[in-house]
């Protein structure tokens, strides 16, 4: 990655015009070729940008440009299309390149794969009695998240989300329509579980005779004991 701290403009052209009058900018060029110019605020949205497939070459400034106080120009064209971005430098401030190497990817926590397995080591938290079946119980449409039974010993399809919406009631309704045509399941209860739930989804989802759980992620994890709080 190449890092370039300067007082300059930018003019982009393409789909629309759009113009960054002279003041001190991060520049950005990353090994993908995108190109990125920021300015100290904005979080991490830059003011504009050049992503790839593109090319850049530094070109010699006009003369015009030469009077104007140019030092360096950038252009800037995206490979298919018209796009074009171009870069003014009347002051370097810093430039400096970096490998950084291969990145590894972000690792979260607590994704629903990982809730996923937290709950089925704990399955319990759902109920006294309840007993795993199995994690990913394939269908014809997709896997479960976990099949257990409960204390009656009746089975219970259960679907996992971090944020619980509209979308994942439905999805766990259209494995229980098909979980509950095998004599040697039915009948099939539901529960949806989740994090987070919203109104709408906890609505819908007693509606149809689906339970509603909110999982702790960090008591799952054992981090954080709910029954030993205060408060």
């Amino acid at each position: 990655m190449r890092v370039v701290i300067a007082r300059c403009s930018v003019d982009y052209v393409g789909r629309l015009t759009a113009h960054l009058p002279l003041a001190t900018r991060l520049l950005m060029v990353k090994a993908d070729g995108s190109v990125l110019v920021h300015s100290d605020g904005g979080s991490y949205k830059p003011l504009n940008w050049m992503a790839p497939p593109c090319r850049m070459a530094e070109v010699d400034p006009s003369d015009d440009e030469r009077e104007d106080g140019v030092i360096a120009a950038w252009a800037v064209q995206h490979t298919k299309s018209e796009d074009r971005l171009r870069v003014l430098i009347h002051e370097v401030l810093h430039d400096s390149s970096h490998d950084l190497g291969i990145d590894p990817g972000l690792v979260k926590d607590g994704v629903e794969a990982q809730l996923q397995a937290l709950l089925a080591q704990h399955i319990q938290t759902l109920g006294e009695g309840y007993s795993l079946i199995r994690r990913e119980y394939m269908t014809a449409i997709g896997p479960v998240d976990i099949m257990c039974r409960n204390a009656d010993g009746a089975t219970v399809a259960v679907e996992i989300k971090r944020r619980g919406d509209i979308d994942g009631v439905e999805q766990l309704t259209r494995y229980l329509e098909l979980l509950n045509r095998d004599p040697h399941l039915q009948p099939v209860a539901g529960v949806f579980a989740a994090q987070q739930i919203k109104p709408q989804a906890r609505t819908l989802a007693q509606d149809r005779g689906i339970r509603c759980v909110t999982l702790d992620y960090e008591a799952l994890k054992g981090m954080d004991d709910s029954t030993a709080r205060l408060f």
